[in-house]
């Protein structure tokens, strides 16, 4: 049983939970739960380690018995371990995962730019709601959180197992979104009831406060907005998001 922060394992578990930087140059990340761990699992993922305690569930146990077959499995001692969740009741699995995202498919017709977000629950929910949707690849400009923190991989539910997601530059999502129209949601834009999303397309959801920026805008200067009957002014960039990548899903299924 590991009982010392001084454990190298630890220690990387720690540093993968901070700084995208951390993640970048041990090209790891973590997830967290029963859950996140057996999606991983069930998509073949990677893993270097999983790191556990007494918290664990039945199910997790059961988990447990079956990864140690397969990669280093290594009990921590109860309140060690606790140090390292940032949930506030852990389910007492901590998964360490190489960071190999998923290949871009060869000509994706329907991308996902999320732009200058940085929340990072907004980002995860948008991950998780492009996999429902139907994405088949999301990028990630400079300007947005990294998609692979913590908070983002539990927000995204599996998502990343399943979803191509790339940083790139500007120039990189330029050269990838050749041939697509670009969609801003923007709430000065036309309906996304009126809008044909039968198309090859991208769209760009802009950030919680300032919507997207000057490069996203450079690149197209079409818009779409959600028409609201109510008082309220906007919505959630997640919630925005979510709202035109189902309205493109529904339009292309109409198609069929």
């Amino acid at each position: 049983m590991i009982s010392s922060a001084q454990n190298p394992k630890i220690k990387l578990a720690r540093a993968l939970a901070g700084r995208p930087k951390e993640r970048r140059e041990a090209e790891a990340f973590l997830a967290e739960g029963v859950r996140l761990v057996e999606e991983a699992v069930e998509a073949n993922w990677s893993f270097r380690y999983v790191l556990y305690s007494d918290e664990l569930s039945e199910r997790g146990h059961a988990l447990i018995g079956k990864l140690e077959e397969k990669i280093e499995v290594e009990k921590v001692e109860g309140k060690l371990f606790q140090s390292l969740s940032e949930t506030e009741t852990s389910q007492g699995i901590l998964a360490v995962l190489n960071h190999l995202p998923l290949t871009m498919p060869r000509s994706p017709d329907f991308i996902l730019i999320p732009d200058s977000i940085r929340d990072p629950g907004n980002l995860g929910t948008l991950l998780r709601s492009a996999d429902a949707a139907g994405v088949q690849a999301v990028l990630i400009p400079p300007e947005t959180t990294d998609a692979f923190a913590p908070k983002v991989v539990r927000a995204g539910m599996g998502a990343h197992f399943r979803l191509p997601v790339q940083a790139m530059s500007w120039g990189e999502i330029h050269k990838q979104t050749k041939g697509l129209q670009l969609f801003i949601a923007d709430m000065d834009g036309q309906s996304c009831w009126e809008t044909d999303f039968h198309q090859p397309l991208a769209l760009i959801v802009g950030g919680e406060a300032e919507g997207a920026s000057d490069e996203a805008r450079s690149l197209t200067n079409a818009f779409v907005k959600i028409p609201m009957a109510g008082k309220t002014e906007s919505l959630n960039a997640a919630v925005a998001g979510s709202v035109l990548m189902f309205e493109a899903m529904r339009q292309r299924n109409m198609k069929q």
